[in-house]
């Protein structure tokens, strides 16, 4: 029997959605947390905590916790989930099911800590992970049943996922840790380096989504930031060649991906991906020019899926109804570890290594709940 609160969740650097069975997508929030210091509780989530970052309220302490789509801090995230859930969740005694989308390059200490920011706090889920570019897979359209298969390209905030796929499983798979975060970081670097202005990572995106790799169709857009050098407001028309030469290494590493992980897909796999095309998902994928650059790369059609931001948790969902109705019982892309961390061993996990967790004291259980 179909058990009805079962979640799929696609959580993302820059983006955490959910959806439950039954009902569809409930929830998509940026990933972000917002704590009080002061008291040290949680004061906003998702789109309110994110509102404030860059601001520098007092007393505030905006967390993004995920880095390269995977946990940098296991307190904030599990504060930040729970919070989430606790919006989609209808009463029942039952043990609900939850399936993550997780990179294909993650760590098993990475894994694990997913897993762990589920456990530590009531209600717990029974957790099970899928890679991200199986479920993008699904999501972008592919059979893959019947040892069907496709090419995948999702780029997120943190990480682009390169994978061929079939048969729901991977058959080759790059987690290129270059993404949407590492493009606008690279625009606010350009911005202050050749114009004197500093302009925040909302700005940043902003242009990148305006102007693109192509530069745009008007060849400028303007931004507000500060100036370096008097530290007072001011607004600049940033060029599209800047902000074109800013995207640059990273796209040509995305296009550099693709070619390579193409030229590694066995014999028997070409067909399903020249007729597939190559499919691109998330959140990048609506980057002026991209498509495009990546089709010159590939050298076979490259086309955006419908309603790339949500493709992920779509695929995932389309898993977790084939498994809830036993079409298909066993999906070989689920992936279940040894049962996760009691709240006292999940305390003394640590991120890994080059992701450390914010500079603040440890959250208290009960700062779960937003004021």
């Amino acid at each position: 029997m179909r058990f009805r609160g079962s979640v799929a969740i696609d959580l993302g650097t820059v983006n955490t959605l959910v959806w439950v069975t039954g009902r569809g997508i409930v929830l998509e929030e940026p990933t972000a947390i917002a704590i009080d210091t002061a008291v040290g509780k949680v004061a906003a989530v998702g789109a309110e905590a994110d509102a404030l970052a860059d601001k520098e309220p007092q007393d505030i302490q905006v967390i993004h916790p995920l880095r390269d789509g995977v946990i940098a801090d296991l307190d904030a995230t599990a504060a930040m989930l729970h919070a989430f859930l606790r919006r989609t969740r209808r009463f029942s005694l039952m043990r609900r099911d939850a399936l993550v989308c997780v990179p294909s390059g993650a760590t098993p200490v990475e894994r694990r800590s997913i897993i762990a920011a589920l456990g530590v706090r009531r209600p717990r889920y029974n957790v099970r992970l899928i890679d991200e570019p199986v479920a993008a897979a699904a999501g972008a359209g592919f059979d893959l049943s019947g040892g069907a298969g496709g090419f995948v390209v999702d780029i997120g905030g943190g990480t682009t996922e390169v994978a061929a796929v079939a048969g729901w499983r991977v058959v080759r798979s790059h987690s290129l840790r270059k993404a949407g975060n590492a493009m606008d970081d690279a625009i606010v670097q350009a911005v202050r380096n050749e114009l004197g202005l500093i302009i925040s990572q909302r700005a940043a995106r902003g242009l990148k989504m305006t102007l693109g790799v192509t530069g745009g169709a008007e060849g400028y857009a303007e931004a507000v930031g500060l100036d370096v050098a008097q530290r007072t407001p001011r607004s600049e028309f940033v060029p599209g060649g800047l902000v074109a030469s800013a995207l640059e290494p990273i796209v040509a590493a995305i296009a550099g991906t693709v070619h390579e992980m193409l030229s590694e897909i066995p014999a028997g796999l070409a067909e399903d991906v020249v007729r597939g095309k190559v499919r691109l998902s998330g959140g990048g994928a609506l980057l002026p020019g991209l498509a495009g650059r990546i089709e010159s790369a590939a050298g076979i059609g490259t086309v955006v899926v419908e309603d790339p931001l949500r493709c992920v948790v779509r695929g995932a969902a389309e898993i977790l109804e084939r498994k809830d109705a036993k079409q298909q019982p066993d999906v070989p892309g689920l992936r279940s570890l040894p049962r996760a961390p009691t709240p006292a061993a999940a305390s003394r996990s640590r991120p890994a290594p080059g992701r450390p967790s914010a500079s603040r004291p440890p959250l208290p259980r009960s700062a779960c709940r937003p004021r």
